[in-house]
């Protein structure tokens, strides 16, 4: 499986070099936020294909990772 976008929105953001505020005020893009919010949905309705299944699991794996950058993020500016 080709990296899903999410993956490729934050090596993006990461090659760009940031901050501590700017990695506190990320976000991932409207159009891959709508995506996960699709898949989520899907999940609830018994609809996932094995990829779907695939592709929802890296996502929220990287919004962990995300979460833990932005706490450790936190550190540095308080």
């Amino acid at each position: 499986m080709i990296a899903p976008p999410i993956y490729n929105e934050f090596i993006d953001f990461l090659a760009g070099g940031f901050t501590p505020l700017q990695i506190i005020n990320y976000k991932p893009s409207d159009g891959l936020k709508n995506q996960v919010y699709d898949l989520i949905y899907k999940e609830k309705n018994g609809d996932l294909t094995k990829e779907e299944q695939v592709e929802l699991a890296y996502y929220l794996q990287l919004e962990h990772i995300i979460r833990m950058a932005k706490a450790r993020a936190r550190k540095h500016i308080l």
